[in-house]
């Protein structure tokens, strides 16, 4: 352990409050509501685990890392769908996390609609991501929210999309900045990367993201392992399932993201 992982809890700003038995610090940067779990014994190098979106959701294999001594840390910019605007929010985010210490390479974790920011993020800058999983995730926003393909689509969410970009109807479908097009930086960089999945998943269907972006992504050189799940449960039209493996995942970040 770092001299520096051991007193950065007594560093951090905010509200303490308990988190599943670990000190959490809530704050803002950039006005937005933040947070940051700290280990109880911050692992050499201060590694991290950023959580884009549903930071609650799947969080098994967070508290297998929280153990392992990773923080996980979030920053609220849910309404805004990965736009340029919560880019440079995130941006703001991880200067203000290296700057109190923690690993200049970050984990990012992408739940559903967390893709669009993950993805976003790790293109425009490569070199400070370590490794990506993604649940679930959105990959094209034609396909969600915009529900342009087999999906169910979100006509709410979609129109929302299209003011947070400043886009007109025309301008979201030409767009070619969606996570399956953008993959040539982070595949230079030979970022890693695990997604799960459900292969009856009506609202982010596989066939038109992960499966698209892990065909991409494999062309382009780079590394994409997925766990796919059979069937997600009814009630959420197969888009949530019980986790089948946290270890694997926790492995998996641990590998890439636990050495300094």
């Amino acid at each position: 352990m770092s001299l520096l992982g051991s007193i950065a809890a007594a560093e951090w700003p905010g509200t303490e409050s308990q988190w599943n038995g670990y000190a959490k610090y809530d704050f803002s940067v950039d006005e937005r509501p933040s947070y940051v779990v700290v280990p109880k014994q911050a692992a050499e190098g201060n590694p991290w685990v950023w959580r884009a979106r549903f930071p609650g959701f799947h969080a098994e294999a967070d508290l297998l890392l929280l153990e392992r001594g990773f923080h996980v840390a979030y920053i609220n910019t849910n309404d805004m769908l990965g736009s340029p605007t919560a880019m440079k929010h995130w941006d703001n985010f991880y200067d203000f996390l290296t700057e109190k210490g923690l690993a200049k390479r970050v984990a990012l974790e992408g739940v559903s609609r967390g893709g669009l920011f993950v993805y976003g993020w790790a293109s425009r800058h490569p070199d400070r991501v370590a490794c990506i999983y993604a649940d679930t995730p959105v990959c094209d926003f034609k396909s969600w929210p915009g529900g342009k393909g087999k999906g169910v689509g979100s006509s709410g969410t979609w129109q929302r999309l299209l003011k947070e970009y400043d886009f007109t109807e025309a301008e979201a479908l030409a767009y070619q900045k969606n996570p399956i097009d953008i993959l040539a930086p982070i595949a230079e960089a030979k970022i890693p990367i695990l997604h799960i999945v459900s292969l009856n998943d009506v609202v982010v269907p596989p066939t038109e993201n992960t499966f698209i972006l892990a065909e991409r992504y494999r062309k382009l050189g780079g590394e994409i392992e997925i766990i796919e799940v059979q069937e997600g449960t009814e009630r959420s039209q197969g888009h949530h399932f019980t986790h089948p493996d946290p270890k694997r995942v926790a492995d998996f970040i641990e590998k890439h993201a636990g050495q300094p």
